[in-house]
């Protein structure tokens, strides 16, 4: 393979990578396993951690580990990354160069190019947000398909005979479902739908809880205000999950969770299957609303499937897979491995474009409808912000939709443009996603002709244009929520600040020694702490101050135990009061 191109599962708990070489699948493996924990974070030197490493880590140093980045995804917000503060694209950036380099180990040559999966409910900020992390890892995003989409390439196609199948998707952020036909050697999606925010990690939540409440009631004490037992506890909730995947019941053991006036606290529990099953009962219930809104999207019926494919480690659940045999009447096929089949998917969709021979050819759909806002009639009365769908959901992509307006005054110059997302025929119920002008129409009568056009391209981004039919003046915009998308400035910017911290953790210390970097992280925990002052309550405040206090004594000390001391106090309290 001159041009290798690689698949990449970019997941919320973890990320894969596979490519397809002469024609072999090659799951790429990273740090001796295929699936790299989707965790970053900073050892006590500062030296960066990606993958197993920072998931390690977590446990004793949340303040300085990140997981769960790609629900942040398309969020305008920093995150707190020692000293500095990071976007999700960046965080994101790092775990796809990490993923990047296991590919170019494991090839022996260097890797530009690559196919990223996403959610299919997605919006088109998340998408933006992919790419932008994509090119700020050092690759040039080819394509950006739905992971349900992606799963069905990975399983077989449906030979000659024609297959419906229901793909069920349920990841540790995110849940998608697809009803996709495979036929010969097409995978043709019919419809899709979700949610950005269900996933394995809300599972996690409510064990989280039950622990919590345990602790409280149990042993008088809170765990909330501990945000190292805080660590451990989630590390647990998540790993007794996974148990009572394949047993009935899991023992949760935590010694020396925290400490009392009686001496060290323990957390010794037992979880039934059958109690965790009661506690996500409702999430499930979601699920599984949104497979029938998903059928009915596609025109079809329980009856018309053929077959359920499992995606994403969280449909290990027994009673999930209890309730979609009992409600489709099929017994859901997981012989493929559902945390790896994203990856294959990629890998498969890449190889195409880097002109291998693959026998799947895709025909993706938008999970949205996409339209702008008009003077029209509704409920009876004339209303300003009808909405008017260009793009319909389930429309295969890609697609290029165009439709006429016309102006409503006399010698109008001016026209707004509103983009929206969503099935309500009040625009103002959707979500708005771009807006722009058309200035300097003719001065002519009403009913100056403007023609809009919308094409959503094969990633899913969405691009619309407007035309004054009269002089063919045109403006066009790519819908990017310029809030969350990175400008050229702020790409440079972002790659500076990765290389630095890339560049600190080859070189050790980088350009601080040790007890130079430890003051600078000081410092900037102080400057943290000042500004949730505001926003805390008197107790915390004061809790604050003193912390504050007791660094600012600690730095010009410059005794070394007291300093690490006093950080781990102040960074403890700043973690209690964000989460």
């Amino acid at each position: 393979m001159t041009h290798p191109i690689i698949g990449i599962d970019l997941g919320t708990t973890n990320s894969e990578v596979a490519v397809i070489r002469n024609g072999t699948l090659e799951h790429i493996p990273v740090d001796g396993a295929l699936l790299m924990p989707s965790v970053v974070g900073l050892d006590d030197d500062g030296n960066l951690l990606v993958g197993q490493a920072a998931r390690n880590q977590y446990a004793l140093h949340p303040e300085r580990t990140i997981r769960s980045v790609k629900r942040r995804m398309g969020e305008d917000i920093k995150i707190t990354l020692g000293w500095r503060q990071y976007t999700p694209q960046e965080i994101s950036a790092l775990i796809l160069g990490r993923l990047k380099q296991a590919a170019e180990d494991h090839l022996g040559q260097a890797v530009h190019q690559a196919v990223i999966t996403v959610p299919a409910y997605f919006s088109d900020a998340q998408r933006q947000a992919t790419r932008d992390a994509g090119t700020l890892a050092g690759l040039d995003v080819v394509r950006i398909i739905n992971e349900p989409t992606a799963a069905a390439l990975a399983r077989e196609s449906g030979g000659d005979q024609r297959k419906t199948v229901l793909v069920y998707d349920l990841g540790g952020g995110t849940f998608d479902v697809s009803v996709v036909r495979l036929e010969k050697d097409v995978v043709e999606v019919l419809s899709s739908h979700g949610n950005n925010h269900l996933g394995g990690d809300d599972f996690d939540n409510l064990i989280l809880e039950q622990l919590m409440n345990w602790l409280r009631t149990e042993k008088g004490v809170d765990p909330s205000l501990d945000a190292h037992a805080m660590a451990r506890l989630v590390r647990a909730a998540e790993t007794a999950k996974v148990r009572l995947s394949d047993a009935p019941h899991a023992q949760v053991r935590e010694e020396y969770l925290l400490e009392d006036d009686d001496g060290p606290v323990h957390l010794d529990l037992e979880l039934e299957r059958q109690d965790y099953e009661a506690m996500i009962e409702p999430l499930v219930a979601e699920t599984l609303s949104a497979v029938h809104t998903a059928l009915e999207g596609a025109q079809l019926t329980v009856s018309d499937l053929d077959e359920v494919f499992l995606v994403g480690g969280a449909t290990r659940t027994p009673l999930i897979q209890r309730h979609l045999e009992d409600m489709l009447g099929l017994q859901p096929r997981a012989e493929m491995d559902p945390e790896l089949c994203v990856a294959i998917g990629a890998a498969t969709q890449a190889a195409m474009i880097a002109g291998e021979k693959v026998n799947s050819l895709l025909l993706d759909v938008t999970p949205y409808t996409f339209g702008t806002s008009a003077i029209d009639t509704l409920n009876g009365e004339i209303y300003p912000h009808v909405f008017f769908p260009l793009i319909r959901k389930n429309t295969p992509i890609p697609v290029t939709k165009s439709e006429v307006f016309y102006t409503t005054h006399d010698y109008q110059e001016i026209v707004e443009v509103n983009v929206y997302q969503g099935e309500d025929r009040d625009a103002l119920n959707n979500t708005q996603i771009g807006v722009y002008r058309i200035e300097g129409l003719s001065r002519v009568p009403s009913g100056n002709a403007i023609v809009t056009t919308f094409s959503l391209d094969l990633n899913g981004i969405l691009h619309v244009s407007s035309v004054e039919k009269r002089t063919g003046k045109e403006v066009r915009i790519t819908i990017d929520n310029a809030t969350q998308r990175f400008e050229q400035d702020e790409m440079e910017a972002a790659r500076s600040r990765l290389q630095a911290l890339t560049a600190e953790d080859a070189n050790g210390t980088g350009t601080h020694d040790g007890q130079q970097r430890r003051h600078v992280e000081a410092k900037a925990l102080i400057e943290k702490a000042e500004r949730l002052l505001g926003k805390a309550g008197a107790e915390d405040r004061e809790d604050l101050v003193d912390a504050m206090e007791t660094l600012r004594d600690a730095l010009t000390s410059e005794d070394a135990a007291a300093l690490e001391a006093a950080m781990a106090t102040l960074s403890d309290l700043i973690f209690y009061l964000e989460s």
